[in-house]
């Protein structure tokens, strides 16, 4: 049975489809391999489709959700910074640390004593 070209989704539908799987399942982990057959594309075709509609290619879109979970958690009060590392896909406190660092220019402890305004501007940023 042929299927109709019209009826399959557009690209960006497709990659819209993507993104909302990612929210739903950001706890989990997430590979290239998975979020391809939610967008119904071969690997390498997603990984060009996806870079060319969101400019920034998986694996760094995935640390970035995760990176803007975590400052979200922190500026909420999260107490625990090691459960917070866990929960952005870290292993360690001093891995999440350094890329948060890297991320946004400041420590998670750092980040977390800022007033609420300002975190949430560069949470904005992200």
């Amino acid at each position: 049975m042929a299927t109709d070209i019209q009826s399959l989704p557009s690209y960006p539908e497709r990659i819209d489809d993507v993104q909302r799987y990612i929210r739903e399942h950001i706890d989990e982990p997430l590979n290239r391999e998975v979020l391809a057959e939610v967008a119904g594309f071969s690997v390498p075709h997603f990984h060009r489709i996806f870079t060319a509609h969101i400019g920034e290619n998986i694996a760094t879109y995935l640390r970035r959700v995760r990176m803007e979970r975590a400052g979200r958690k922190l500026r909420m009060g999260a107490v625990d910074i090691t459960e917070v590392a866990l929960a952005a896909g870290y292993d360690t406190h001093a891995a999440f640390s350094k890329a948060f660092k890297q991320h946004f220019g400041l420590s998670p402890s750092k980040f977390r004593r800022l007033n609420c305004r300002i975190a949430t501007e560069i949470l904005k940023k992200g």
